[in-house]
């Protein structure tokens, strides 16, 4: 049996010491059941949002070099998984619709590759039209030389891209717009420019399937001038 004396040594301790206390001690034990709690979801080090990116990573890799080397018609689902080494149909429909989804998906991603890499090299402050037109021309047929895979890709022919194509073609063009406002001189006829600028884009592209089609066997430095000299033409006009 306690004393008084202990009961009043025992009501000095303030609740609220009590109350950290007990829940320093709950935060301690539930930190070591996890800690001791087995990570199901890893694998092979990678975590379950880990294993499903590279999974489609390896699936466009996969559809980038059989869309390139094939005919799309040719090309189907299980070959794309054959060649990304993914087991399971089920995953590659975790990540794409059907085959022309995956198309439009990888068409996709390599047309913003290869504008990203045009726009970036840009002058931000050009001295004239050619100061950006050159670079920009060189940098698109670097690119599209160097990944042969990816040129065939954004410039495919299939009818079931046509309307993708076009609106390509109209995001490239208001791209390019914005690249070239300071060198081009200021339109007094906005729909007549937006045509002039969808025309280039246009023309690049057909300039780049009849390259692509003769092998991309031309001399690129005389498709560089080429490309250079006909656009400089074309939008150095006033209104």
């Amino acid at each position: 049996m306690s004393s008084v004396a202990d009961h009043e040594a025992a009501v000095i301790v303030p609740v609220e010491d009590l109350t950290a206390t007990r829940s320093a001690g709950a935060h301690q034990v539930v930190e070591q059941a996890r800690a001791s709690r087995p990570r199901r979801d890893l694998y092979g080090g990678q975590s379950l949002q880990e294993r499903a990116a590279d999974r489609r990573a390896r699936i466009s890799r996969a559809a980038l070099e059989l869309f390139a080397g094939r005919s799309y018609d040719d090309v189907t689902v299980a070959e794309v998984c054959a060649r990304a080494k993914v087991l399971k149909r089920r995953y590659f429909y975790e990540h794409f619709t059907d085959r022309e989804d995956l198309l439009l998906v990888v068409h996709r991603e390599q047309n913003d590759w290869l504008l990203a890499g045009v726009s970036a090299a840009a002058p931000k402050e050009p001295e004239n039209l050619d100061a950006p037109l050159r670079p920009m021309m060189t940098a698109l047929v670097t690119m599209l030389l160097e990944h042969p895979d990816s040129a065939r890709v954004i410039y495919i022919k299939a009818p079931r891209m046509e309307l993708r194509r076009r609106g390509v073609l109209r995001n490239d063009a208001e791209v390019m717009g914005r690249l070239l406002r300071r060198s081009v001189p200021r339109p007094c006829d906005r729909v007549r420019h937006e045509r002039l600028m969808l025309t280039f884009v246009a023309g690049v592209s057909e300039v780049m399937f009849d390259w692509l089609e003769r092998g991309m066997t031309d001399d690129p430095d005389v498709l560089i001038e080429h490309l250079t000299g006909i656009a400089t033409a074309l939008l150095s006009g006033t209104c």
